[in-house]
């Protein structure tokens, strides 16, 4: 099934690097030839209230309830420019939310498109945030970019590796991707483990056989973990094998023991190596 319809969240500020991504999703979504919904939301953002006189006291309450708010506007202009350019079919809706509202907001649209789209600044507690509503709770794939280099992302994933371990978000990852897996022209499955066992072996040339039905050559390799995290080990094969998308399932432990001590999962959603798709 081809990707026909995406969501593109827009929060925070329209900075340089924030415009970059935009504009590396709206390519994207043409590259795939699927209409991009972006909603641009106006963050509320209190004010700390001015010290008043008892002169002005009656002025308090106003002082008090001072808001400003993002420039979603201007992030919108952005994509706006970027569907233009790229002639990409696109809709744009802008809301306003105090900042606690925002990252739930996004679940409702996300259901009825087949992928979100969302750009991460990297070790970002708000977008870590939003990442964690749409894969919660949206039952759609998650397509992760990482604003800071996405300057030299690739538009079109060429090179793909699927973190594969056998559980159920790394193979409902695996589906979600299939139309993308089904265009690259290097495939990989990776396993990060220090010892290959026969059972993960059989696991991985099951797994390809499965995708050699749908017409898709995978290989297979294990890469050590060596003392480091499975997300590090992740990050250092991306860059070495020049990996255009990284395919992997999201939070195989609980997420209050990932944020506790920390998961393949944190380290990828705090600083994406590359374009990433997670699902579970």
């Amino acid at each position: 099934m081809a990707i026909k319809d995406i969501l593109l969240p827009l929060v925070g500020e329209p900075s340089g690097a924030a415009c970059g991504a935009i504009d590396k999703c709206v390519a994207v979504a043409g590259g795939l030839g699927a209409r991009i919904i972006a909603i641009a939301v106006e963050e509320e953002i209190p004010i700390r209230p001015k010290v008043v006189i008892s002169a002005d006291i009656e002025n308090a309450e106003a002082i008090a309830a001072e808001r400003s708010v993002s420039d979603a506007r201007g992030l919108l202009k952005a994509f706006g420019a970027s569907a233009s350019r790229l002639a990409v079919r696109n809709e744009q809706r802008l809301t306003r939310l105090a900042l606690a509202e925002v990252a739930s907001s996004f679940v409702g649209p996300a259901r009825l498109v087949d992928l979100a789209m969302f750009s991460v600044k990297s070790h970002d507690s708000h977008s870590e945030s939003v990442i964690d509503r749409l894969i919660f709770e949206s039952g759609r794939p998650v397509l992760i970019c990482p604003e800071e280099i996405a300057g030299g992302l690739p538009v079109i994933f060429d090179r793909v590796a699927i973190a594969w371990d056998h559980t159920a978000p790394a193979a409902r990852a695996i589906g979600d991707a299939l139309p993308l897996l089904e265009e690259a022209a290097d495939v990989r499955i990776i396993t990060a483990t220090d010892e290959k066992s026969q059972a993960q072996l059989e696991s991985a040339a099951a797994l390809a056989a499965h995708l050699a039905e749908h017409e898709i050559t995978a290989t297979f390799e294990a890469i050590k973990i060596d003392g480091s995290s499975v997300g590090k080990v992740f990050e250092a094969y991306v860059k070495k094998n020049a990996v255009d998308l990284l395919v992997m399932g999201a939070y195989r432990h609980s997420r209050l023991n990932q944020l506790v001590w920390g998961g393949a999962t944190r380290t990828v959603i705090g600083q994406p190596p590359c374009w990433v798709l997670m699902s579970r």
